[in-house]
């Protein structure tokens, strides 16, 4: 089993920066592939970008790349997402999320994620 728990969102306007951690506990955390969700209101949870367990390849949805930044720090069990030139369409409950399973590649599809944290606020003032 493994807990994730999100922290760093929060109000922020357009065009600024917020830096997301997801600090995960439990068995083998940092032997899993991480990944960052976003869920709008009335709107599915979508991909937004996952990491792979050494750090070492990184996947990314194409409304955020050139502008999203994920990365680990295995010593400390977290997940960052550096989240910068925040757009109004940006604004979401993001969640971390973990890949038990060690496949070839990253995988993006919400089903292959079977631990979830509570998911934090990111709003984004136009």
């Amino acid at each position: 089993q493994v807990q994730l728990v999100e922290s760093g969102g929060g109000l922020v306007q357009a065009g600024g920066s917020l830096r997301l951690s997801c600090a995960a506990s439990g068995r083998a955390a940092s032997s899993y592939t991480m990944g960052w969700f976003r869920q709008a209101p009335g709107k599915e949870r979508e991909f937004v970008a996952a990491i792979s367990r050494s750090g070492s390849e990184s996947s990314y949805a194409d409304s955020v790349k050139g502008r999203f930044t994920i990365s680990r720090d295995n010593a400390k069990n977290t997940v960052y997402l550096q989240m910068n030139s925040l757009k109004a369409e940006d604004t979401a409950v993001y969640y971390c999320a973990a890949d038990r399973i060690l496949r070839s590649k990253i995988q993006i599809g919400i089903s292959f994620y079977v631990y979830w944290g509570q998911g934090t606020q990111v709003t984004v003032s136009s």
